[in-house]
């Protein structure tokens, strides 16, 4: 079993946005006002990872490397650390929060679950 193997359901089941819907939100001042920004420039972790998110889902599986399944591990923790961390509030209070924002960066929209 390959690397990928290994995390391929949790990846799935971790991003929950389409490549096209990641995309769009990845263009929303939202998307870029959140997360901890690199040392390297502006963009934040989260964003960035949003952008390697988006080329991992539209590779074929078998095309995906050591590298790849190394962050889709990255996505799965950062995704499950996260939404332990679910502040106390609706649905609707819950739209335009930091934590909401912050996970839709990596993929997951948590008003979809």
């Amino acid at each position: 079993m390959s690397a990928v193997d290994d995390v391929w359901s949790d990846f799935r089941q971790a991003v929950n946005m389409s490549p096209k819907a990641l995309e769009d939100w990845l263009e929303t001042d939202e998307s870029k006002d959140v997360g901890q920004k690199s040392s390297a420039g502006s963009e934040s972790t989260g964003h960035e990872s949003g952008r390697r998110i988006v080329q991992i889902v539209r590779t074929r599986k078998a095309d995906l490397t050591d590298d790849d399944a190394a962050h889709m591990r990255k996505v799965v923790g950062y995704v499950q650390r996260h939404l332990a961390q679910r502040p106390d509030k609706s649905a609707d209070e819950l739209e335009h929060t930091r934590w909401t924002a912050s996970l839709r960066n990596w993929g997951h929209d948590p008003l979809q679950d």
